[in-house]
């Protein structure tokens, strides 16, 4: 026989009722309120969080630069001494494999020449002259060695190039008076051709824009290297420098520096390519682009 032992009211809850049932033992029963109070007081059950868009992102990258690294390892085995950088404008980031170890420019300096070229005409509160585009134009299109001798000369020489690169914050470069002696880094490239294109730079949307226009146009016979990278409807613009010294006992240094964009604003990505120690151009140039794909394949640009 049931009865009731206990009736109490809590404070602003409803009634916990306590019955006895025949065997003695209490049986509790909570009326509407008293179990809306004892849902408040039970700890909430929640499903385990998963990892953000963020943690995502910041794992695939990291997985991406794991296997980059291990794929130019790899082939550094057995290939003469090389360094590469790449800069993603859209995403900011950015990727060096011995990017801070200097090389020999050769010919890829001019494009440091004709930058310093463009701020001295800015400076000057005025356009590159006739004189000295008759020198930019061979410079960069055919990479014209009396020409740039001519302009790094007029413009001040090492010492002149010298203070224009710290103002492009180029820390890693040493000019050298022989300008194709000048000694830099594949990250120091990068952070060069981010200057010719970013719109807050020192760099005016004339100098940007003739830049652009001399690299774009280079000829065919020296569109190699970066522009391997770039697929069909995408725009290059590129130097690359290659030259053999006795020093290195005739063996060739291939370099190769550009931008590849896409009109729809898709790619935006610089890439330079250091090499030494080549037995012949042709394999220095098969090994820049061979590079250079390698960072487009891992870093899905």
């Amino acid at each position: 026989m049931l009865g009731v032992a206990v009736a109490a009211a809590l404070g602003g809850g409803g009634l916990i009722v306590a019955r006895m049932n025949s065997g003695g033992a209490p049986a509790t029963a909570l009326t509407a309120g008293g179990a809306a109070l004892a849902a408040a007081v039970a700890p909430p059950v929640s499903a385990p969080a998963g990892p953000s868009a963020a943690d995502l992102a910041a794992a695939d990258r990291a997985k991406q630069v794991e296997q980059l690294d291990a794929a130019l390892r790899k082939l550094a085995g057995g290939t003469p001494d090389f360094s590469v950088a790449v800069l993603d404008r859209r995403t900011g980031q950015s990727y060096h494999y011995r990017g801070k170890v200097r090389f020999d420019t050769a010919s890829i300096v001019k494009v440091q020449i004709l930058t310093c070229m463009l701020l001295r005409a800015q400076d000057a509160g005025r356009r590159p002259t006739s004189a000295e585009m008759a020198l930019a134009k061979p410079m960069i299109r055919r990479s014209d060695n009396d020409a740039t001798t001519r302009l790094y000369n007029r413009l001040g020489g090492r010492t002149a190039v010298t203070r224009c690169n710290k103002r492009l914050g180029l820390t890693g470069t040493v000019v050298n008076s022989r300008w194709g002696l000048t000694r830099t880094t594949a990250a120091d490239q990068v952070r060069l051709l981010a200057e010719l294109a970013d719109t807050r730079g020192p760099l005016s949307a004339s100098s940007r824009k003739t830049a652009f226009t001399l690299m774009n146009t280079v000829d065919k016979a020296q569109d190699w290297g970066v522009p391997a990278v770039a697929r069909k409807g995408e725009i290059f613009t590129v130097k690359n420098g290659w030259d053999t010294r006795s020093a290195d006992g005739g063996l060739w240094a291939v370099n190769t520096i550009g931008r590849i964009t896409a009109k729809n604003g898709a790619v935006d990505v610089s890439v330079a390519v250091l090499s030494h120690n080549n037995r012949t151009m042709a394999a220095g140039v098969t090994l820049v682009e061979k590079i250079a794909k390698l960072t487009r394949t891992h870093l899905r640009y």
